[in-house]
């Protein structure tokens, strides 16, 4: 069957199933899952080379790991380095000594066994994350505990695929240990990261220089693909060469644009990715042989989850409700099991049908992972947990400020507010912070401040000032959104992350903004210039013309902010008027 015709078969398949489980209100995964298997070589066999759409599929991972790098600086992973290196490898080597155990248990030998549980030790980024993203919870708390966990796992791959050769039958006598190969690993990634700081970004900027849209996003592919294939050229995992490549783009100026072209393969790609596993489903085997396939399944759900449970108690993820959505979301198999796998069938290291049988086991995970979250969900819904609580009743104060996000801004607000004797309603989403705050004597509610139940409990239909401090910018513009709908008179005062953000909370009306590193900068520029020799009142007039500039140019930006090429030129036309400006008044003097 040629290209085309799958494409049309993949393309009804997914258009019947995907709305269907969505509307079941089982997310789109379960209906990529769906699709595969009723059109693959287990089901009605309308397509057969599961394998070849598998390969292809992979890049819908590839480029998820892209985003998600470009969404994450390396400031912010090394904040993340407790969770990525301690919960990860605690998450590995546990579930792996489990799972080794009971392989054991069942006759199989010790070197068998160490490496069956850890090839299904590892979990599988796509699903995991596709299901976190489309229920937005890869902010929460234990979201951000299994990305860490995740990208523990792509790095422990890379040993893996180096090792396991090790272990097979053809290279008996040749068991030294390949440093070369490890050396080229290394070398491979410090080559991408050097280059990548260096060559990434003016490939990118005379792609953009041509101004054609469809070039543009060529050198964004090129660059994802080329460095996928760099790292699998050293025999390594393609995801890691891409999130590398978006991480070191994560503070560039091409990142919003790459985002939303890189997205939109991303979408399509993932699905064909979620249909070539359901495909892969061997329905035959699982009829023959249901009970030995469904209780390895179970004993890998049960062990993972049973491990993830107190380790996320262990590293932060408060709550038990928090601590079982990670143990439920990251219980299956992963799809680096089947490389894996590959790699033991083709070295002998374990039978023919028991790799087949992993290897289905793995597939049946996969697809029962959308079914258990749901299941998880709605019985932790009804957990009642003193260090996750339900949202707190807002007693209707009617306090004439309200304070939505407690954080180091929030916190700021509401220590001078109450040293002048002027009360006010403090919420804040995050349960760890209201523990610690209230630990210190403050008043602060748990709630969502973006719910219009709790704004009316809180007496927002009678405050005169909200203060928006929240600091994750999706949270805070949806709350903006809300209180400006429903409380039109309420004077909003709002703190913005970024000038992105800001121009976000200016669409929505809202007139008094402020970037959180604004004033603080502008503060320490004043006491730089006075150091560098300036008088006091030199170096207020320069910190004073800036500022103005700089909220003429934020509004005029405001206008073009979906323009690249006239924000660029609205920045160097202020940079010139700025620069011109100063000098004229230093010439006056």
């Amino acid at each position: 069957m040629d290209f085309l015709h799958q494409t049309i078969i993949f393309l009804i398949a997914a258009l019947i199933a995907v709305p269907l489980t969505k509307r079941l209100g089982f997310g789109s995964v379960l209906g990529y899952l769906a699709a595969g298997i009723l059109i693959g070589p287990y089901g009605f066999g309308l397509v057969r080379d599961a394998e070849d759409i598998l390969h292809f599929g992979e890049l819908g991972v590839v480029f998820l790991l892209f985003i998600i790098g470009l969404e994450l600086q390396p400031s912010r992973l090394w904040v993340l380095r407790r969770m990525v290196f301690g919960l990860g490898t605690a998450q590995v080597l546990l579930s792996a000594v489990v799972l080794a155990f009971i392989a054991m248990s069942f006759g199989q030998p010790a070197k068998a066994s160490i490496i069956i549980g850890l090839i299904l030790a590892l979990s599988s980024t796509a699903f995991v994350l596709q299901l976190l993203a489309e229920r937005k919870q890869l902010t929460t708390t234990y979201g951000r505990a299994a990305f860490s966990i995740l990208l523990f796992q792509d790095l422990a791959v890379i040993p893996l695929l180096g090792v396991l050769p090790l272990f097979g039958q053809r290279s008996v006598g040749a068991g030294a240990f390949d440093y070369g190969a490890f050396a080229l690993m290394a070398l491979t990634i410090g080559g991408l990261i050097i280059g990548g700081r260096y060559l990434l970004r003016p490939i990118l900027r005379i792609a953009a220089r041509t101004e054609i849209p469809e070039l543009f996003t060529a050198t964004g592919l090129l660059v994802v693909i080329g460095s996928a294939l760099l790292m699998e050229s050293a025999n390594m995992s393609m995801v890691l060469g891409a999130f590398i490549a978006g991480m070191l783009l994560a503070d560039s100026e091409y990142r919003h644009e790459l985002e939303a072209n890189i997205g939109q393969f991303k979408g399509l790609l993932l699905g064909l990715f979620f249909i070539a596993v359901g495909m892969s489903v061997n329905i035959e085997l699982l009829l023959r042989e249901p009970l030995a396939i469904l209780g390895i399944v179970a004993l890998l759900m049960l062990s993972k989850a049973f491990v993830l449970y107190p380790l996320a108690g262990l590293f932060g993820v408060r709550g038990r409700r928090s601590s079982a959505n990670l143990a439920a979301v990251l219980s299956q198999g992963g799809e680096f099991a089947f490389v894996l796998f590959a790699i033991v069938a083709r070295e002998n290291i374990l039978e023919a049908m028991l790799v087949d049988r992993l290897v289905l086991a793995v597939a049946v995970s996969m697809l029962l992972t959308p079914v258990v979250y749901l299941l998880n969900e709605s019985v932790t819904r009804r957990l009642e947990d003193r260090s996750e609580p339900q949202y707190d009743q807002v007693p209707d104060e009617h306090n004439a400020v309200i304070i939505a996000g407690f954080g180091r801004v929030g916190q700021i607000v509401g220590r001078i507010l109450t040293s002048i004797n002027i009360p006010f309603t403090a919420l804040e989403i995050d349960s760890s912070q209201v523990d610690v705050v209230r630990r210190y004597g403050n008043k602060v509610h748990y709630g969502d401040a973006s719910k219009l139940d709790l704004l009316r409990a809180a007496g927002a239909g009678n405050a005169r000032l909200f203060v928006l401090a929240i600091d994750d910018i999706e949270a805070s513009t949806k709350t903006a959104e809300v209180v400006t709908r429903h409380f039109p008179s309420l004077r909003i005062i709002a703190r913005a992350r970024n000038r992105r953000h800001e121009h976000h909370l200016m669409d929505l009306g809202i007139q008094h903004i402020f970037r959180e590193t604004l004033l603080s900068s502008l503060a320490m520029t004043e006491q730089a210039l006075k150091d560098l020799g300036r008088d006091e009142q030199e170096a207020m007039r320069i910190i004073e013309v800036f500022r103005e500039r700089d909220a003429r140019l934020i509004r005029e930006q405001h206008a073009v902010q979906h323009d690249e090429a006239k924000l660029i030129q609205s920045s160097k036309d202020t940079a010139r008027e700025l620069e011109s400006l100063l000098n004229s008044d230093r010439g006056r003097r």
